[in-house]
């Protein structure tokens, strides 16, 4: 009984080193992502004149110190409407992220949103669309609350330097493997005040053959007169948008 008992448990620690192994994240990890979006809404603003965009991006974390960078691109149609150039987003971001206590995480960097041939510092009463972002962030499980404020001018809007938007919201497990997405938030545009607006987001994400479905609500109560396209839409309708990403 006793050697039954001893090889039972050598088993046993063997499996569960085993698992273990399995479970140990690498000091390195990089990952690749492509997606589409029925519209590339970004703070609840359509970025793409309420049209399909293309997306795809790649991230290394280091996992023993949190430390993360990457980059991520999408086609776009907003400069163009501007009255600028350009038809892409190149976003460059780099961070660090862990746990302050049990349970609760941190998350804070920095994000140069670049839009390559934009033109709009040649656009009356606007400026170079290029952007950069600091962020900071505190999650307490699924939900979270986080704030960046641009060092720069904000998306071509003059004199916006230390614009502000306050993002909350939280990813809530549900059976099935479903995930519930919630998210509000609002855009202060210093010196800008009638571009400010509030947006919100209501949906739910679905792995399906390796890839995440997300089916959203997004809505704003952005002024309809400013935030529209040549042909007259309003692209911060509420509507629903679904989007496909693959990562690997």
């Amino acid at each position: 009984m006793k050697k039954s008992l001893l090889a039972i448990a050598v088993v046993s620690s063997f499996f569960a080193g085993f698992v273990h192994a399995e479970d140990a994240k690498p000091d390195n990890e990089v990952s690749f992502n492509v997606g589409v979006a029925s519209d590339y809404r970004y703070r609840g603003i359509s970025q793409t004149r309420l049209d399909p965009a293309l997306q795809g991006g790649a991230d290394y974390t280091h996992n023993p110190t949190g430390f993360y960078a990457g980059t991520w691109l999408s086609s776009i149609k907003w400069t163009k409407d501007a009255g600028g150039g350009g038809d892409v987003e190149w976003d460059l971001y780099a961070g660090k992220k862990g746990e302050i206590v049990k349970d609760v995480s941190y998350d804070v960097g920095v994000l140069s949103y670049v839009y390559p041939s934009n033109g709009l510092g040649n656009v009356a009463g606007l400026v170079n669309a290029n952007t950069t972002e600091i962020y900071g962030q505190v999650g307490y499980g699924p939900m979270y609350a986080k704030y960046s404020s641009s060092v720069t001018n904000l998306f071509g809007n003059p004199n916006s330097k230390n614009s502000g938007y306050l993002d909350l919201g939280a990813n809530i497990e549900l059976p099935d493997t479903y995930t519930l997405v919630l998210h509000a938030g609002r855009q202060m545009i210093k010196n800008n005040s009638a571009y400010s607006y509030t947006d919100w987001k209501v949906g739910v994400t679905k792995e399906f053959v390796g890839v995440a479905f997300t089916l959203a609500a997004i809505g704003t109560n952005a002024n309809s007169a400013l935030y529209v396209t040549p042909a007259g839409k309003f692209t911060g309708k509420t509507s629903l948008v679904l989007t496909a990403v693959k990562t690997f």
